[in-house]
């Protein structure tokens, strides 16, 4: 049975997301999170599926070649317990920029993160450019 991609880009508008959160914290670390990803990647954002947040489009085939597709390079998504950031890991440099950005934890290929208050927001800033720059990370 081949994997068919059931997460796409959507009309919603990023920005009109992020001030629907449920906590003003959320939806004022949310907006920082928009402005940031936009200056280290040059891109806007688009909402993929109903809560993900992605920047620039990519195609991808897993390295068994079961799974293929489009999938945004870098992103975030506000989730409950915390904010969960796509694409960060597995460049030449991440694991350095990781060692100092903070608070944060490593799982299923996110970064995941409490609170903006628990990390350094330029180190992140410079792991997303250099996650953007570096191209498409490991599938």
């Amino acid at each position: 049975m081949a994997y068919e991609q059931t997460t796409h880009p959507t009309d919603e508008d990023p920005a009109a997301y992020c001030k629907r959160l449920p906590t003003a914290r959320r939806r004022e670390e949310g907006a920082r999170l928009l402005e940031l990803f936009c200056r280290a990647t040059g891109q806007e954002a688009v909402m993929w599926g109903p809560t993900m947040i992605g920047y620039g489009a990519d195609e991808y085939v897993s390295a068994k070649g079961h799974c293929e597709g489009t999938w945004f390079r870098v992103g975030f998504a506000p989730r409950k317990a915390a904010f969960s950031l796509y694409g960060l890991e597995g460049h030449d440099g991440s694991a350095e920029l990781l060692a100092r950005l903070g608070k944060h934890r490593l799982g299923a290929g996110c970064v995941y993160v409490n609170g903006l208050k628990d990390v350094d927001e330029d180190v992140l800033e410079r792991l997303v450019a250099l996650a953007w720059e570096s191209g498409p990370g490991p599938c």
